[in-house]
């Protein structure tokens, strides 16, 4: 859906409009949660428990390609722009610490096969539909890259599809740090990212999830940054950023399970929540296909954002 601040936002109606016969046959509900699944290092055999083996990464993602998810950027959630087709889900694919196992290239130009982004496109060859699509939070260190290959590496994910984001220069936990500091950790990051691809980040996730005392001193610094969204550490689904309950500034992630099983997986990692949502579909966000329009059963009318009246389909 498109902006609800922007000047050409039309009046909010008194009554919602009827959703396409099309969209309530697939009975889409775009109030659903939608996973944002967490991943930290990836590496051929797993040291810790955040860690997830490329077999597991891959088992992963097909997984999510056949239960129907197509990935989406941390940015178009956050701006609401959901474009995916009628029936499906979107899932938002984010990696932490720009770590050497995310990405790389190899002589030919090509992502190395080993990496999150090899994995990635290899599952999307493999299954025809799955959008070859995340969202990486950087730290300094690059994916171990420096100098022209940091940058060539850059242009080449934002070329391709792949959201880059910032994660703080140095991952501290920003609850510790004065507004300076949390302005330099941020913002140096942030002129980095700029730096070698010309543009600003639109996401922010916390270093250990932790907000700084105040809350604000992360969502902006004039002339620095300005996010659209800033991401949590994991446990549970997002709503839907056109549900009322919606923020922002604190939006939910979901860890990435692998086979060192830390205490709360069973629980709260992405394993047994997409097992979850798989067993209740009318809590899960299905599309109607039209990224314009924020369809849903009229039932759940009371749970819609305010500003997103306008384009709301009911049936």
């Amino acid at each position: 859906a498109a902006s609800p601040s922007g000047p050409a936002s039309p009046p909010a109606p008194a009554r919602l409009a009827a959703a396409t016969p099309a969209a309530a046959q697939v009975k889409a509900d775009e109030l659903g949660q939608i996973p944002v699944i967490m991943y930290h290092r990836i590496m051929v055999k797993p040291q810790q428990s955040l860690d997830r083996s490329t077999k597991e990464l891959h088992d992963e993602l097909t997984r999510l390609a056949k239960d129907g998810y197509v990935p989406i950027t941390a940015a178009d959630f956050v701006k609401g722009w959901i474009d995916v087709p009628a029936g499906k889900h979107p899932v938002v694919l984010t990696f932490d610490d720009s770590t050497p196992g995310h990405f790389g290239l190899d002589a030919q130009g090509n992502p190395k096969p080993d990496t999150a982004v090899g994995v990635i496109e290899q599952v999307a060859r493999e299954n025809p539909g799955f959008r070859p699509v995340a969202t990486f939070y950087l730290n300094k260190d690059l994916f171990g890259m420096t100098g022209l290959q940091a940058a060539a590496g850059l242009k080449w994910l934002t070329q391709h599809g792949y959201e880059i984001a910032n994660h703080t220069l140095s991952h501290p936990d920003l609850s510790h740090l004065s507004k300076d500091q949390v302005y330099k950790e941020i913002g140096g990051m942030e002129d980095e990212i700029v730096k070698m691809t010309g543009t600003h980040t639109t996401t922010f996730a916390y270093p250990f999830g932790v907000a700084p005392h105040k809350a604000a001193w992360a969502e902006k610094k004039d002339g620095s940054y300005a996010f659209q969204g800033i991401f949590l550490a994991g446990w549970r689904p997002s709503v839907s950023p056109f549900d009322g309950k919606f923020d922002r500034w604190a939006i939910d992630r979901v860890r990435s399970e692998g086979k060192v099983k830390e205490d709360d997986c069973k629980q709260f990692c992405s394993t047994a929540w997409l097992d979850y949502l798989d067993k209740h579909p009318d809590e899960r966000y299905t599309s109607d296909g039209d990224p314009n329009t924020v369809t849903f059963p009229n039932m759940l009318e009371d749970r819609l954002g305010k500003p997103y009246r306008a384009w709301a389909r009911v049936y």
